[in-house]
C-alpha cells in the first residue's frame, strides 16, 4: 500500500471542473483517485498525465448514484492507498426542460446523481475519516441552487439540497475534525455550459464585472484552499466563486 501522502477522491473527475480539481490537488501533493462513469478515455488520460508528472493517480469507474458501486470503489482506494483524506463530490448531470414537460425520469436522474450521489459517496468515506480523525469533504453546488433558473427545476432542487445536506453533515462530523464545505461556481466555461446559445452567453457575460466567465481552474483553487491543512477551522460554509453582485 502507498501511504506516504494524503489521498483525494474526486467524483466526475474525467473532464471540466472535476478534472481541474484533480489536477490541482495532484500538484498539491495528493494521491488522486479519478472517478468517472462514462468517460473512461478522458479519465485514463488524466491519470496517466498525473503519473507521468511524478504524482500518484488511479482512475476508477463507478456510478455515484449506485451505493454498491461506490462501496466497491472506496474499497479499491483503501486497498491501493490505505486511506482517504479528501472527498470532492463533483459528479453531476443536467436534464433541462420546463416543469410542464419534465418527466419523472428527468427528475429522478438529476436528483439521484447530483444529490443522492453526494449522500452515498459521503457516507461511504465517513467511517474512514472518523477513524483517521481528519478529513475534508467539499461538495460542488451551483448558483442555480441559490437563485433558481427557468428550465432547471430538477437541477436547482438538487444543488440547493447539496447545500443543506453539507451544513447538516458538517455538524455531525465536527467532533472528528472532519470539515464539510460547499463551493458554488458562478457561470463557468465547461462542456455542460458549452451548449448554451451564443446570445445567452453574451447576456451572462454582460453581468460579469471582471469581463470573463469563471474557469474550472478558478474552482480548483478554491477547493485546494478548503482541503488544505490550514483550513481546519472552516466548516459548514458556502463559498461562491463568482464576482457578480446578486
Amino acid at each position: 500500500m502507498i501511504q506516504d501522502r494524503k489521498v483525494a477522491l474526486v467524483t466526475g473527475a474525467s473532464r471540466g471542473i472535476g478534472a481541474a480539481i484533480a489536477g490541482k490537488l495532484a500538484q498539491d501533493g495528493f494521491s488522486m483517485v479519478i472517478n468517472y462513469k462514462n468517460s473512461s478515455e478522458s479519465a485514463g488520460t488524466l491519470a496517466h498525465s498525473i503519473n507521468e508528472s511524478g504524482g500518484q493517480s488511479l482512475a476508477i469507474r463507478a456510478d455515484v448514484a449506485n451505493s454498491g458501486e461506490v462501496v466497491k470503489m472506496v474499497g479499491e482506494v483503501i486497498e491501493r492507498f490505505g486511506r482517504i483524506d479528501v472527498l470532492v463530490n463533483n459528479a453531476g448531470v443536467v436534464r433541462d426542460t420546463l416543469v410542464q414537460n419534465m418527466t419523472e425520469d428527468d427528475w429522478d436522474e438529476v436528483i439521484d446523481t447530483n444529490l443522492k450521489g453526494v449522500f452515498i459517496c459521503s457516507k461511504a468515506v465517513l467511517k474512514i475519516m472518523r477513524k483517521q480523525r481528519w478529513g475534508r469533504i467539499v461538495n460542488i453546488s451551483s448558483i442555480v441552487g441559490q437563485q433558481g433558473r427557468r428550465g432547471q427545476a430538477n437541477y436547482a432542487a438538487a444543488k440547493a439540497g447539496v447545500i443543506a445536506f453539507s451544513k447538516s453533515l458538517a455538524l455531525e462530523l465536527a467532533p472528528w475534525q472532519v470539515t464539510v464545505n460547499v463551493v458554488v461556481p458562478g457561470y463557468t466555461e465547461t462542456g455542460m455550459t458549452g451548449g448554451l446559445p451564443e446570445r445567452a452567453k453574451a447576456k451572462i457575460l454582460e453581468q460579469i464585472p471582471l469581463g470573463r466567465p469563471c474557469s474550472p481552474e478558478d474552482i480548483a483553487k478554491m477547493v485546494s484552499c478548503l482541503v488544505s491543512q490550514d483550513a481546519g477551522y472552516i466548516s459548514a460554509q458556502v463559498f461562491n466563486v463568482d464576482c457578480r453582485v446578486v
